[in-house]
């Protein structure tokens, strides 16, 4: 099986996808969609475009959101929101399951402690994919964790 996971944002959208098979975890692939953050409409249909090229390129059978926390700008909840939703949309439009995780759920998940530092979700998701070097963006490699996370909860 093949996960997709998401970490959303309004000009910078981590992903990554990993397989699933047989409860061995390895690494596909990771990194980011960029949006210019200028027009929101331009913006929501780059993303909607590359996430669904990345959907028809890797063929994922699952994909895991993280869920929105505590913000204490309301001006970013609703700009993440709006993003959400049309990520939603396009994995809903590709028939994909989607499961919904906390940041705090990612981390107990991948770290086995919730409240687990960067680096530290970092070190687990190579050690748990089997690779050294893990190049990219912080959101790049939650998105993996997200997509770890998201592959735990298919099979326990």
């Amino acid at each position: 099986m093949i996960v997709i996971g998401i970490d959303p944002g309004t000009t910078r959208i981590g992903y990554g996808i990993i397989r699933n098979e047989s409860s061995r975890l390895s690494y596909i692939a990771h990194g980011i969609i960029t949006n210019g953050g200028k027009d929101k409409m331009l913006d929501f249909q780059a993303t909607e475009k590359n996430l669904a090229a990345l959907i028809k390129k890797h063929k994922p059978s699952m994909a895991g959101i993280e869920k929105l926390f505590f913000f204490k700008n309301q001006k970013t909840v609703m700009s993440v929101s709006e993003m959400r939703g049309v990520i939603l949309l396009t994995l809903a439009r590709h028939g994909l399951p989607v499961q919904e995780f906390t940041p705090l759920e990612v981390k107990r998940n991948v770290s086995a402690y919730g409240r687990a530092e960067k680096d530290q979700v970092e070190r687990m998701v190579k050690a748990l994919l089997k690779i050294r070097n893990l190049p990219g963006p912080d959101d790049a490699v939650d998105a993996l964790a997200i997509a770890i996370c998201c592959s735990n909860n298919i099979i326990s």
